[in-house]
Protein backbone atom coordinates (compact mmCIF):
# COMPACT_ATOMS: atom_id res chain seq x y z
CA UNK A 1 0.00 0.00 0.00
CA UNK A 2 1.54 3.70 -0.94
CA UNK A 3 1.42 6.07 1.52
CA UNK A 4 -0.64 9.34 0.53
CA UNK A 5 0.66 12.50 1.18
CA UNK A 6 -1.72 15.59 0.87
CA UNK A 7 -0.79 19.15 -0.07
CA UNK A 8 -3.49 21.28 1.00
CA UNK A 9 -4.40 24.32 2.72
CA UNK A 10 -6.12 26.08 -0.81
CA UNK A 11 -8.36 26.54 0.94
CA UNK A 12 -8.48 25.08 4.60
CA UNK A 13 -11.63 24.16 3.81
CA UNK A 14 -11.70 21.92 1.14
CA UNK A 15 -8.56 20.13 2.73
CA UNK A 16 -11.37 19.53 6.10
CA UNK A 17 -13.24 18.12 3.67
CA UNK A 18 -10.18 15.90 2.15
CA UNK A 19 -9.37 14.91 5.25
CA UNK A 20 -13.28 13.63 6.32
CA UNK A 21 -13.92 11.72 2.51
CA UNK A 22 -10.58 9.76 2.88
CA UNK A 23 -11.34 8.33 6.39
CA UNK A 24 -15.03 7.81 5.35
CA UNK A 25 -13.79 5.99 2.19
CA UNK A 26 -11.19 4.02 4.32
CA UNK A 27 -13.60 2.80 6.82
CA UNK A 28 -15.89 1.68 3.63
CA UNK A 29 -13.49 0.08 2.16
CA UNK A 30 -11.68 -1.84 5.30
CA UNK A 31 -14.42 -1.71 8.25
CA UNK A 32 -14.19 -1.37 11.34
CA UNK A 33 -11.80 0.60 12.87
CA UNK A 34 -9.71 1.42 10.01
CA UNK A 35 -9.03 5.09 9.02
CA UNK A 36 -6.74 6.81 5.75
CA UNK A 37 -3.14 6.33 6.88
CA UNK A 38 -2.36 10.32 5.76
CA UNK A 39 0.04 13.15 5.81
CA UNK A 40 -1.15 16.82 5.13
CA UNK A 41 0.87 19.79 4.43
CA UNK A 42 -1.49 22.55 4.70
CA UNK A 43 -0.04 25.63 3.39
CA UNK A 44 -1.15 29.59 4.10
CA UNK A 45 -3.65 30.03 0.86
CA UNK A 46 -3.42 34.12 1.28
CA UNK A 47 -0.13 34.02 -0.63
CA UNK A 48 -0.64 31.63 -3.15
CA UNK A 49 -4.22 33.10 -3.64
CA UNK A 50 -2.45 36.53 -4.64
CA UNK A 51 -0.11 34.89 -7.05
CA UNK A 52 -3.19 33.51 -8.82
CA UNK A 53 -4.55 37.40 -8.99
CA UNK A 54 -1.30 38.83 -10.35
CA UNK A 55 -1.00 35.48 -12.39
CA UNK A 56 2.42 34.79 -11.04
CA UNK A 57 1.41 31.31 -12.09
CA UNK A 58 5.09 30.53 -12.47
CA UNK A 59 5.84 31.44 -8.41
CA UNK A 60 3.03 29.70 -7.57
CA UNK A 61 4.33 26.52 -9.53
CA UNK A 62 8.08 26.61 -8.21
CA UNK A 63 6.75 27.54 -4.15
CA UNK A 64 4.15 24.02 -4.56
CA UNK A 65 6.71 21.78 -6.13
CA UNK A 66 9.09 22.66 -3.22
CA UNK A 67 6.32 21.64 -0.65
CA UNK A 68 5.63 18.70 -3.07
CA UNK A 69 9.17 17.54 -2.69
CA UNK A 70 9.34 17.84 0.97
CA UNK A 71 6.35 15.56 0.63
CA UNK A 72 8.31 13.17 -1.24
CA UNK A 73 11.42 13.03 1.09
CA UNK A 74 8.41 12.25 4.06
CA UNK A 75 7.96 8.92 2.77
CA UNK A 76 4.89 9.42 -0.61
CA UNK A 77 4.07 6.94 -2.00
CA UNK A 78 1.67 9.00 -4.09
CA UNK A 79 0.45 12.81 -3.93
CA UNK A 80 -2.89 14.55 -3.62
CA UNK A 81 -2.95 18.22 -4.62
CA UNK A 82 -6.05 19.27 -3.13
CA UNK A 83 -7.42 21.79 -5.20
CA UNK A 84 -8.25 22.20 -8.78
CA UNK A 85 -7.21 25.15 -9.53
CA UNK A 86 -3.86 24.87 -8.86
CA UNK A 87 -3.25 21.73 -11.36
CA UNK A 88 -2.81 24.99 -13.66
CA UNK A 89 0.83 24.09 -12.65
CA UNK A 90 0.39 20.55 -11.64
CA UNK A 91 3.06 19.83 -14.08
CA UNK A 92 6.18 21.96 -11.55
CA UNK A 93 4.83 19.46 -9.19
CA UNK A 94 5.58 16.21 -11.35
CA UNK A 95 8.74 17.91 -12.40
CA UNK A 96 10.25 17.65 -9.24
CA UNK A 97 8.86 14.42 -7.66
CA UNK A 98 9.18 10.91 -8.52
CA UNK A 99 6.10 9.35 -7.25
CA UNK A 100 2.54 9.53 -9.34
CA UNK A 101 0.81 12.68 -8.62
CA UNK A 102 -3.05 11.80 -9.24
CA UNK A 103 -4.45 14.21 -11.49
CA UNK A 104 -7.97 15.71 -9.95
CA UNK A 105 -9.26 16.32 -13.77
CA UNK A 106 -8.23 12.93 -14.67
CA UNK A 107 -10.13 11.16 -11.84
CA UNK A 108 -13.50 13.38 -12.74
CA UNK A 109 -13.39 12.64 -16.50
CA UNK A 110 -12.89 8.99 -16.02
CA UNK A 111 -16.11 9.39 -13.63
CA UNK A 112 -17.91 10.94 -16.34
CA UNK A 113 -17.25 8.64 -19.05
CA UNK A 114 -17.34 5.38 -17.13
CA UNK A 115 -21.43 7.19 -16.35
CA UNK A 116 -22.12 7.90 -20.18
CA UNK A 117 -22.12 11.83 -19.65
CA UNK A 118 -20.71 13.93 -22.64
CA UNK A 119 -21.39 17.34 -22.13
CA UNK A 120 -20.63 18.46 -18.21
CA UNK A 121 -21.14 21.69 -16.42
CA UNK A 122 -18.19 23.14 -15.14
CA UNK A 123 -18.34 25.41 -11.74
CA UNK A 124 -15.13 26.83 -10.57
CA UNK A 125 -13.03 29.40 -10.06
CA UNK A 126 -12.76 31.62 -13.15
CA UNK A 127 -9.62 30.34 -13.71
CA UNK A 128 -10.47 26.69 -14.15
CA UNK A 129 -13.39 27.77 -15.73
CA UNK A 130 -11.55 30.20 -18.25
CA UNK A 131 -8.40 28.55 -18.58
CA UNK A 132 -7.34 25.73 -20.77
CA UNK A 133 -5.45 23.17 -17.95
CA UNK A 134 -8.54 22.01 -17.31
CA UNK A 135 -11.25 22.11 -20.14
CA UNK A 136 -8.57 21.67 -22.42
CA UNK A 137 -7.95 18.43 -20.57
CA UNK A 138 -11.48 16.97 -19.94
CA UNK A 139 -11.74 17.84 -24.15
CA UNK A 140 -8.62 16.14 -25.63
CA UNK A 141 -8.05 13.64 -23.00
CA UNK A 142 -11.50 12.57 -22.59
CA UNK A 143 -13.68 13.72 -25.42
CA UNK A 144 -15.52 15.80 -23.18
CA UNK A 145 -17.56 18.80 -24.62
CA UNK A 146 -17.64 21.11 -21.41
CA UNK A 147 -19.78 23.85 -20.67
CA UNK A 148 -19.41 27.01 -18.25
CA UNK A 149 -21.66 29.57 -17.30
CA UNK A 150 -21.98 33.11 -19.25
CA UNK A 151 -19.58 35.33 -17.59
CA UNK A 152 -21.60 37.04 -15.26
CA UNK A 153 -22.47 33.96 -13.95
CA UNK A 154 -18.73 32.41 -14.06
CA UNK A 155 -18.11 36.27 -12.14
CA UNK A 156 -20.50 35.06 -9.76
CA UNK A 157 -18.97 31.38 -8.93
CA UNK A 158 -15.85 33.20 -8.67
CA UNK A 159 -16.16 35.65 -6.33
CA UNK A 160 -18.74 33.35 -3.91
CA UNK A 161 -15.40 30.98 -3.86
CA UNK A 162 -13.02 33.78 -2.77
CA UNK A 163 -15.13 36.16 -0.40
CA UNK A 164 -16.89 33.24 0.87
CA UNK A 165 -16.49 29.36 0.88
CA UNK A 166 -12.70 29.69 1.15
CA UNK A 167 -13.18 31.80 4.37
CA UNK A 168 -15.36 29.46 6.07
CA UNK A 169 -18.58 31.68 4.69
CA UNK A 170 -21.94 29.14 3.87
CA UNK A 171 -24.46 31.11 2.94
CA UNK A 172 -28.17 30.10 1.84
CA UNK A 173 -28.20 33.59 -0.78
CA UNK A 174 -25.32 32.29 -2.13
CA UNK A 175 -26.73 28.71 -2.03
CA UNK A 176 -29.77 29.78 -4.28
CA UNK A 177 -27.58 31.91 -6.28
CA UNK A 178 -25.42 28.81 -7.07
CA UNK A 179 -28.57 26.79 -7.39
CA UNK A 180 -30.04 29.63 -10.29
CA UNK A 181 -26.72 29.37 -12.34
CA UNK A 182 -26.56 25.15 -12.30
CA UNK A 183 -30.20 25.12 -13.40
CA UNK A 184 -28.89 27.31 -16.42
CA UNK A 185 -26.26 25.28 -16.89
CA UNK A 186 -28.10 22.35 -17.11
CA UNK A 187 -30.82 24.87 -19.55
CA UNK A 188 -28.20 25.40 -21.62
CA UNK A 189 -27.64 21.48 -22.53
CA UNK A 190 -25.20 20.47 -19.90
CA UNK A 191 -25.91 16.30 -19.27
CA UNK A 192 -23.83 16.71 -15.55
CA UNK A 193 -22.38 19.20 -13.43
CA UNK A 194 -18.57 19.14 -12.19
CA UNK A 195 -18.72 20.64 -8.61
CA UNK A 196 -15.16 22.30 -9.87
CA UNK A 197 -13.46 23.81 -7.36
CA UNK A 198 -13.26 21.93 -4.03
CA UNK A 199 -15.20 24.14 -1.94
CA UNK A 200 -18.18 24.15 -4.41
CA UNK A 201 -20.02 21.10 -2.98
CA UNK A 202 -20.42 23.15 0.49
CA UNK A 203 -23.37 24.93 -1.70
CA UNK A 204 -24.20 22.18 -4.09
CA UNK A 205 -24.77 18.63 -4.02
CA UNK A 206 -27.22 15.89 -5.84
CA UNK A 207 -30.28 17.09 -3.88
CA UNK A 208 -30.12 20.55 -5.37
CA UNK A 209 -28.82 20.42 -9.06
CA UNK A 210 -31.47 19.24 -11.81
CA UNK A 211 -28.82 17.10 -13.55
CA UNK A 212 -25.94 13.88 -11.99
CA UNK A 213 -23.16 16.18 -10.10
CA UNK A 214 -19.81 14.71 -9.75
CA UNK A 215 -17.86 15.97 -7.23
CA UNK A 216 -14.02 16.46 -8.11
CA UNK A 217 -12.56 16.09 -4.16
CA UNK A 218 -14.65 12.63 -3.72
CA UNK A 219 -13.87 11.32 -6.77
CA UNK A 220 -10.24 12.48 -6.38
CA UNK A 221 -9.76 10.80 -3.11
CA UNK A 222 -11.45 7.21 -4.50
CA UNK A 223 -8.70 8.02 -7.26
CA UNK A 224 -6.06 8.27 -4.76
CA UNK A 225 -7.16 5.49 -2.93
CA UNK A 226 -7.51 3.20 -5.93
CA UNK A 227 -4.10 3.70 -6.69
CA UNK A 228 -2.96 3.64 -3.30
CA UNK A 229 -4.55 0.22 -2.40
CA UNK A 230 -3.57 -1.46 -5.85
CA UNK A 231 -1.09 -4.51 -5.64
Amino acid sequence: ERNIRVLGGMSAESTAIYYKLFNDEVRRRLGGLHSAELLIRSIDFAPVAAMQAEGQWEDAGALLARHALSLERAGAGLIVLATNTMHKIVGHITAAVSVPVVHIADATARALVAQGHRRPGLMATRFTMEDDFYIGRLREGFGLAPIVPDAADRALTHAIIYDELCQGIVRDTSRKTYEGIARRIADAGADSLILGCTEVGLLLDAGNVPVPVFDTVALHVQAALDLAMSP
